[in-house]
């Protein structure tokens, strides 16, 4: 059998749209207290309230992850009124794409500092409150570009390269901690990153929803302490 998850702990970055907002409610849904961050204070305003209304706690706090004093006082925040996390959902990141002499070094650095470094900053804040507990799970949404790289997506494709490998170091390194590591690549997702202005037209059954990633999220973690799926591949069936 699996575990029950009601009652835990989960921070989530990102958490004001798309995946993050939709894992932040399906965790809500199975009993999981929920703390959120991300650059928008209307959006996790409202995600909070909707997480609220399924019984849970909720606290909320606006911050870049690329700068790692706003990262830390975010997960102060959580961890003074919600408790050490049990889950992170390292779900923010940024996308820019273009030829790669097109793109200006700052947007391609920029890429690196939100998607590789923010990631960095957040797992370092929250990582000793689960090692204390001897106890967690670290969700982190990578894509298939990191996988295979694609032509103009070349700072994106090497933020996401780059989290592969940092997340197969990590994983290996607090496996004695009774901490698991996984990492999810999907292809397309019907967000605002992937789609923009045009994301109204995207949801249908042709694209795969930031719904289904939360659903598969709250499988993993469902599973018993002594397994757990380093690393998947999720694609739509057919977006074309």
């Amino acid at each position: 059998m699996g575990q029950d998850i009601k009652g835990k702990v989960a921070y989530i970055t990102g958490a004001g749209s798309g995946i993050g907002r939709a894992t932040a409610l399906a965790l809500a849904q199975e009993g999981v207290h929920v703390g959120l961050i991300a650059r928008t204070k209307n959006k996790l305003e409202a995600v909070a309230r909707e997480a609220e209304s399924h019984g849970v706690k909720a606290n909320y706090k606006v911050a870049d992850i690329a700068h790692s004093e706003q990262v830390n006082q975010a997960i102060t925040s959580m961890e003074n009124n919600l408790g050490p996390a049990d889950i992170l959902i390292n779900n923010a990141a940024i996308g820019a794409y273009g030829n790669f002499l097109d793109m200006d070094p700052d947007t391609w650095k920029h890429t690196l500092e939100v998607n590789v470094f923010g990631t960095y900053h957040v797992t370092r804040a929250v990582l000793p409150q689960m090692i204390k507990k001897n106890q967690g799970d670290i969700l982190m949404i990578s894509s298939s570009n990191g996988l295979k790289g694609t032509a103009g997506s070349t700072s994106y494709s090497a933020s996401k390269f780059a989290i592969q490998g940092m997340t197969e170091a990590l994983m290996q390194e607090v496996r004695k901690n009774n901490i698991r590591v996984f990492t999810l690549n999907p292809s397309l997702v019907a967000t605002e990153l992937a789609f923009g202005d045009q994301l109204a037209e995207k949801n249908d059954d042709k694209y795969m929803q930031p719904e289904d990633l939360a659903e598969y999220m709250v499988s993993l973690l469902k599973l018993h302490p002594r397994i757990f799926i380093k690393q998947s591949l999720q694609w739509a069936t057919n977006p074309f």
